[in-house]
């Protein structure tokens, strides 16, 4: 059975975005940070998304051609959208045309991308039950936070920006009552950001 890892930057008040979903202070230029968050990615079967987060990055990273490109586009992918596969043809098709940019490789799976558009747990538990190395999640917020509150996530990967935004969108907001967290491991980056790992205690 593989792990559920959420994988998510997130400031030190705790958002995961700025309240209109601004992320420009995640790239801090922290190349040792870059480096960690490119294994991490690279450490899955499957990356799964909330349909908004698919409709930014199925035609984004079809194109790129920044590091996180090969990792995003080669792995397999599943996005959850309640209305269903008609919803994110438009995504798809532009993943699959690049806009007039050459598409890198592996930039097919986002046409490819299977579409969960059932229970959220009984759908993460069948992804769950197939062999292979964890899947990551990686948000939005709205979505992060369903699974958060459904305890489904196995693992918590955290990359801690040192910036406090004060107001914004948090994903562990929707939680019934207190959750504990075990910390598995923590790295300092040289420009301040922490990897924090944890798992429910």
């Amino acid at each position: 059975m593989r792990d559920l890892i959420l994988k998510m930057s997130i400031s030190i008040d705790g958002f995961v975005a700025g309240p209109n979903g601004e992320l420009d202070w995640i790239f801090s230029g922290d190349e040792e940070a870059k480096a960690w968050s490119v294994e991490t990615v690279w450490n899955a079967s499957l990356h799964i998304m909330g349909a908004r987060s698919f409709r930014d990055m199925a035609p984004y990273w079809a194109t790129s051609t920044d590091v996180f490109a090969p990792p995003m586009n080669q792995i397999p992918k599943a996005v959850f959208s309640r209305r269903g596969p008609a919803a994110l043809e438009a995504a798809k098709a532009a993943a699959g045309s690049g806009g007039g940019k050459a598409l890198q490789p592996g930039a097919e799976s986002w046409t490819q991308a299977y579409v969960a558009s059932g229970d959220l747990a009984e759908e993460i538990a069948a992804l769950k039950a197939v062999p292979g190395k964890p899947i990551i999640a990686h948000g939005g917020a709205g979505f992060a936070r369903s699974l958060i509150a459904a305890g489904l996530v196995d693992q918590f990967v955290l990359l801690v920006h040192p910036i406090a935004l004060g107001r914004g969108l948090p994903i562990f907001s929707d939680l019934a009552a207190p959750r504990r967290l075990e910390l598995v491991s923590s790295r300092t980056f040289p420009k301040g950001a922490t990897a924090q790992v944890y798992r429910p205690a």
